[in-house]
């Protein structure tokens, strides 16, 4: 038997998805049937990512993840899709410091994969090849808008 005291859960850091959910999304093909037939040039696809993150109390915390990418051919574009999903966090006993790397970093790395699946469906729904979007590097991102001094809402 140990002398040493047992860690504690209830004193140990704690994130939980409370729910999870899409708060809008738009599929657009302005040029459709003719960006839908095979061509030989490759389109130019330019994705972008926000994470928005916003207390609703004392340890809830809404994270929004809104992703757009744009597939052109040419001067054409062949699609426009925007998705914006977000979750509800429960953060416990995270310290201070590190709460706002918590709730833009590991918050919507947890939700990325289900807003990722949103694309890829609407993509492959509006006649094209599923858009499967890399993993992003939300460490990277959240670093980047530090050094540029974007504001936080954490």
């Amino acid at each position: 038997m140990s002398d040493q005291p047992q860690a504690s859960g209830e004193n140990q850091p704690q994130l939980a998805v409370i729910v999870q959910y899409l708060k809008d999304l738009s599929f657009e093909s302005p040029n459709a049937p003719k960006t839908l037939v095979p061509a030989e040039a490759r389109p130019e696809i330019e994705i972008g990512v926000d994470v928005q993150a916003k207390q609703m109390g004392e340890n809830e915390f809404e994270v929004t993840l809104a992703i757009n990418a744009t597939a052109k051919r040419g001067e054409d574009a062949m699609f426009v899709v925007e998705c914006t999903y977000a979750g509800l966090f429960a953060l416990r006993n995270i310290p201070r410091e590190m709460l706002e790397a918590v709730v833009l970093v590991e918050c919507p790395r947890l939700i990325f994969p289900y807003a990722r699946a949103i694309i890829s469906n609407a993509t492959r729904d509006g006649g094209f090849p599923p858009l499967n979007l890399d993993p992003v590097d939300f460490v990277a991102l959240y670093q980047r808008n530090r050094a540029q001094g974007a504001p936080s809402n954490a």
